[in-house]
């Protein structure tokens, strides 16, 4: 048993918590880092710290995102639809309201409901929640916050407020909502964002431990966003361990989740993107520049999880990692953009300055066993890696278990922290109402206990669609007319549509969307999108 297993017998040697009841909460938000790429979901990359939040905690199968980055942190945030929040896209289609791209005013952030329940807030990391338009982490209740509005960088050297000719939120970072520049004297001389947001996020969150508060941590790291950068000896660690190729890797992590019990031993493997050619018929150059693409990627990650296991540490030494409630995540699938090949530009990639893309052929095996990416509706678009931690809220019995019946939404953050800490969601927001929660809280299932599990969950993303109720599932990618229909406890990995045989189910599902849609602001007309380079027709991954 690790050290973490012994905090549940009480034998860790960790200094003694104090008297503070209310739990301590942080929230791990990951970018574009796909289902399969930690080693508890199957992975090859080295997440030890990782790994065990998960075998002393709960994993689910199945919990949704938003298929985006900014649509999903809108969800995280407000316990709302993305859409009613304003954020059903990622930038603005002019004339939508609740395509606006940045939050309205309709709704409270987590540290806005959480502030009544006296809670010391603090973000560190990629904000992607309209800074620029005045909806900043201050203004939305947090009291400490290290943030950069975007993202998009990871080395200080990479750029600065000396040398780059971008609007000024693109490369800036924002102390308290002041504006600073990457050599601000506060921070360190040369820094990488992970350990940045980590290093602040620690600083901070002090302060609470030693006025002895409860403390909300949002933790949201840029990483495994484009540009992928890591540090070189990081990046050296795994040059050469993907010769191999995108086929062996990807049946290996799917081999490895069979054995975890992710999957069962019948549930098929889906087929990887027709464009994506077989790795024996690339030339060696080709070769060796994927496996450092491959390199870079595992390398932003293998920081990540190194960064984790700092604030593990550091949460065990204050006597605080009892108490804490830890739940990690990512925004959305593994990324296909912009194409099979990814990108692969710079003097040194994945260095400061460069440009590196993972591209569609390794989001395939970032998704293992999903299709498709980031952006669509299917499980390799939506569906996130979950892990919650809780050692002081979990029963034991539940430790290190997988649950595959349940599925959860991002919605489902927000009214999961309001029970947890007793804190009163309000009806109103400076004088706007504004809509009830939509997610429902997934506590029963840290104590053991079944949650009711067939409401119905949506996801619309660019013109992507998905309504799941129960056990079956709707999707309908853009610019395709079939809406197919899945049976996700026979086939969890979407490989067999059943629309053609349970027509009366499809059409009650398809009326279900239709439905939800128009309750939280769905345009289903609109049709003002680009279908991606990396895109395969669904039917052509199956030979329909």
């Amino acid at each position: 048993m690790d050290k973490y297993g012994l905090l549940f017998l009480g034998l860790a040697g960790a200094v003694p918590a104090f008297s503070q009841q209310k739990p301590n909460i942080v929230v791990i938000l990951l970018d574009d880092v796909g289902y399969s790429d930690f080693g508890c979901y199957g992975s090859e990359i080295e997440t030890p710290n990782i790994d065990r939040l998960a075998e002393n905690g709960i994993r689910l199968r199945h919990f949704y995102n938003q298929a985006r980055s900014a649509p999903t942190r809108a969800s995280l945030m407000t316990g709302l639809y993305p859409h009613q929040v304003g954020n059903g896209a990622l930038g603005k289609v002019p004339g939508y309201p609740a395509y606006q791209g940045y939050p309205n005013q309709n709704n409270v952030f987590i540290p806005e409901v959480l502030k009544t329940a006296g809670y010391f807030s603090v973000v560190t990391g990629k904000w992607h929640l309209g800074q620029p338009q005045g909806s900043s982490p201050i203004k939305r209740g947090f009291d400490r916050s290290l943030n950069a509005p975007f993202g998009g960088y990871y080395f200080s050297s990479d750029r600065s407020l000396k040398k780059n000719k971008q609007p000024v939120y693109v490369d800036n970072l924002y102390w308290n909502d002041e504006a600073i520049g990457f050599d601000d004297p506060r921070l360190p001389e040369a820094w990488y964002s992970t350990r940045l947001w980590t290093d602040y996020g620690l600083r901070f969150i002090d302060e609470a431990i030693d006025d002895e508060k409860p403390f909300f941590w949002y933790l949201a790291y840029n990483g495994a966003h484009f540009p992928l950068q890591a540090p070189p000896e990081t990046i050296d660690k795994y040059r050469g361990k993907y010769m191999e190729g995108w086929e062996a890797v990807r049946n290996r992590r799917f081999a490895k989740q069979l054995e975890l019990g992710l999957f069962d031993a019948e549930t098929p493997l889906t087929p990887r993107n027709p464009k994506v050619p077989e790795w024996k018929t690339l030339p060696q150059e080709e070769k060796e520049r994927y496996d450092l693409q491959m390199a870079i990627y595992a390398a932003v990650i293998d920081e990540i999880d190194q960064a984790i296991g700092k604030v593990i540490d550091h949460l065990e030494q204050k006597g605080v990692l009892d108490n804490t409630l830890i739940i990690l995540l990512s925004d959305n699938g593994g990324n296909g953009e912009p194409g099979i090949e990814g990108r692969f530009q710079g003097k040194n990639p994945g260095g400061a300055g460069s440009s590196v893309f993972l591209g569609a052929a390794w989001a395939d095996v970032a998704n293992t066993p999903f299709f498709l990416y980031k952006h669509h509706a299917h499980e390799g678009g939506c569906n996130t890696p979950l892990i919650v931690f809780y050692p002081n809220g979990m029963e034991r019995s539940v430790c290190g278990s997988i649950n595959k019946s349940y599925y959860g939404h991002v919605i489902d953050i927000m009214p999961t922290l309001a029970e947890l800490v007793g804190a009163e969601y309000p009806q109103s927001n400076n004088g706007v109402a504004i809509p009830p929660m939509e997610g429902q809280s997934f506590l029963p299932l840290l104590k053991g206990r079944n949650l009711h599990n067939d409401r119905g969950i949506l996801v619309e993303h660019e013109g992507n669609k998905m309504y799941r109720q129960g056990k079956w599932k709707i999707v309908q990618e853009f610019q395709e007319e079939k809406w197919r229909l899945y049976d996700m406890e026979k086939t969890p990995t979407e490989t067999e549509d059943l629309s053609a045989a349970y027509p009366y189910v499809l059409n009650y599902m398809i009326g279900a969307y239709f439905d939800k849609a128009g309750q939280i602001g769905v345009e289903t007309e609109l049709d003002d999108f680009v279908v991606g380079k990396w895109y395969s027709p669904v039917e052509s991954y199956f030979g329909e």
